[in-house]
């Protein structure tokens, strides 16, 4: 079977000048203002001039430009290698959100071609009408301005696969090796934040994250863990997911723990994880008291969490329409914003 892979993610600027067109990306997308268009547009450019001295500052920690590109470039390759091991023909595609290659451009690559089956894979584990919804929104735009009209199967979410589950409590018992003697810790499941009002609308976004922390936490097996949830990379004035995961590195240190933290809804490296977390938040840490703190690698191209996304392109490649991790819907009846068929 000869498979075209199209691997959704958020994007980054790659030079300090396209800081402000990639904010302007972010907060022009509806799914993240959604005001009509004639006032999001202005509002989105007003937010991204003034936002931008700020993350050029970020991005600055991190040489000027952000790895996500060569990260989910490497996730990429490895997926194509594990799919022709499997004896698929199978090519993977890159399409972001707020940077380049966009969407047009991967509709384009995969078109030109010409795959017998297109699978839309979102590099975001847990669904979100922020993220993959939106991703989804951007390609059959492209898609239908381009005529592509191949057969296309799409992910939704896998915020329980067994490989990507097995890949995260691998890398956090690493890290647990590294903990010193004496120290008592706690482990930090840290996802980014979302406005309360988007989950208020029906996005199952929360309650995915809260099923992955579950099942990590049954996969380590380690007995009277002291572990929570929490939620970072808040911004402006409205109220976020709770508990805020800079408020769960101060607690620690104030409880005078060790603080393990393992990013679960990132998949790959970029500035929330090389920045927020192991700049800012270890920083904190420090300030506050805390024992130790130690930072878990994102997933990147771990074996087994390749090895999950292979299964589920398999399983969407044979299935069609949209799939989960799940053997049918995932997301109770009650989230609305389900993308689920």
């Amino acid at each position: 079977m000869k498979v075209a892979v199209v691997l959704f993610n958020l994007g980054g600027p790659d030079s300090p000048e396209a800081v402000e067109p990639f904010l302007f990306n972010l907060f022009s997308d509806p799914a993240i203002l959604s005001l009509p268009g004639i006032l999001r547009r202005p509002l989105a450019r007003l937010i991204a001039r003034r936002r931008a001295p700020v993350a050029r500052e970020i991005y600055a920690k991190i040489g000027g430009r952000s790895p996500i590109l060569e990260q989910t470039q490497g996730q990429a390759h490895a997926l194509e290698m594990a799919l022709a091991a499997c004896g698929h023909e199978a090519k993977a595609f890159v399409a972001m959100r707020c940077a380049r290659p966009f969407a047009a451009e991967a509709v384009a690559a995969v078109k030109a071609w010409m795959p017998e089956k297109t699978v839309l894979l979102p590099l975001y584990p847990q669904f979100s009408t922020t993220t993959t919804a939106s991703s989804f929104s951007d390609w059959n735009r492209a898609a239908r301005k381009a005529r592509f009209a191949m057969p296309q199967a799409s992910i939704c979410c896998y915020p329980t696969a067994g490989g990507f589950i097995a890949a995260q409590a691998q890398l956090i018992l690493e890290a647990f090796a590294k903990a010193k003697t004496g120290v008592d810790y706690r482990l930090l499941l840290s996802a980014h934040g979302l406005p309360r009002r988007v989950i208020a609308k029906g996005d199952p976004y929360q309650w995915q994250v809260e099923k992955t922390a579950r099942a990590i936490v049954d996969s380590l097996g380690i007995m009277n863990l002291d572990w929570t949830v929490c939620y970072q990379s808040r911004v402006g004035p409205l109220q976020w997911l709770q508990p805020a995961t800079d408020a769960e590195v101060a607690r620690a240190g104030a409880d005078e723990m060790g603080v393990v933290v393992a990013p679960i809804a990132f998949v790959c490296e970029h500035s929330e994880t090389l920045v927020e977390l192991d700049i800012e938040y270890e920083a904190l840490a420090r300030e506050t008291g805390a024992a130790d703190y130690i930072r878990v690698p994102a997933v990147g191209t771990h074996p087994a969490f390749i090895a999950s996304l292979r299964d589920l392109v398999l399983q969407a490649a044979l299935a069609g329409g949209t799939v989960t991790s799940a053997p049918s819907r995932l997301c109770p009846a009650g989230f609305a914003c389900c993308a689920y068929r």
